[in-house]
């Protein structure tokens, strides 16, 4: 999916503050929560999202997703990573 798709489809799909992220290699961050739903691709490099006690780890062209009130934790590989990222109150 090209990025212009999926920020269509993320403003379709009621997600506003749509933003591109350049994050810096990371080996992780504490469990927080959002009180917003999340969904984010990966436009390059690799995102890892650990929720509960499950990791998945995300590249290029893959889309996330984090629901509001659902702990988790970010890792980004050691390339860093670049995302688009939108929120859905």
């Amino acid at each position: 999916m090209q990025k212009s798709d999926f920020e269509a489809e993320l403003r379709s799909g009621g997600y506003t503050q749509i933003e591109s992220k350049a994050l810096d290699p990371k080996p992780g961050n504490d469990e927080h929560v959002h009180d917003y739903d999340i969904r984010g691709m990966v436009i390059d490099g690799v995102f890892i999202v650990k929720q509960g006690d499950q990791s998945v780890t995300y590249r290029t062209g893959e889309i996330f997703a984090v629901p509001a009130g659902r702990r988790h934790s970010e890792e980004i590989g050691p390339q860093g990573a670049h995302i688009l990222v939108g929120r859905k109150y």
